[in-house]
């Protein structure tokens, strides 16, 4: 059974434009897959431009807004994931991002470690629950004064600064229930 939070809508098999990357976690230290989430961010910007043609300076402006926000928005999601996937389980990490008329969807997957679970919900529900500028300043004045907080701001941002709207699937995997498989969904309007 599935838990849903948020604005999450399933893939659609008849989505014609997608680009699909696997990463597996633990085949190189987590430091060195800095370096990677950054590049594989770069790429997925890239990619996606590529579809937004056009050679006067508006097109070009937009085409660099777009680039900077996939770019932005898939690096924060790869680096989450990384950072919270559940290594016992070595499960592959995904990114798809697929193109719509009107928005760009992200689908970032990962396992998650069973006992944070709760937390994490808790947390979602509170950043959907409580207005997205509000918990922005608390959360900028609680990681000033507590320097080991950890930012918690990627969302936040995604949502204040590129109008995202967030979703997340949490459901065991089929062959280990005992593990959670996360997809957490970004939608971004073009």
């Amino acid at each position: 059974m599935a838990d849903i939070f948020g604005d999450f809508v399933e893939k659609d098999k008849k989505d014609k434009e997608f680009l699909e990357i696997g990463f597996s976690p633990t085949s190189i230290p987590l430091q060195q897959r800095w370096r990677n989430n950054g590049l594989s961010a770069d790429f997925l910007s890239d990619y996606l431009s590529s579809f937004f043609p056009g050679d006067d300076s508006a097109s070009a402006e937009r085409r660099e807004e777009i680039k900077s926000a996939v770019s932005y928005i898939a690096n924060e999601l790869l680096e989450n994931a990384m950072k919270f996937n559940y290594a016992p389980s070595e499960y592959p990490i995904s990114v798809g991002m697929h193109l719509d008329q009107d928005k760009v969807r992200f689908y970032v997957t990962n396992s998650i470690d069973p006992d944070a679970v709760a937390a994490f919900q808790n947390l979602i529900k509170r950043l959907l629950a409580e207005d997205a500028n509000e918990l922005y300043m608390q959360t900028l004045i609680k990681n000033e004064e507590d320097k080991n907080s950890g930012s918690r701001l990627g969302y936040l941002t995604m949502i204040n600064d590129y109008g995202a709207r967030l979703g997340w699937k949490f459901e065991p995997y089929h062959d280990d229930p005992k593990v959670m498989k996360l997809t957490t969904l970004v939608q971004l309007p073009i």
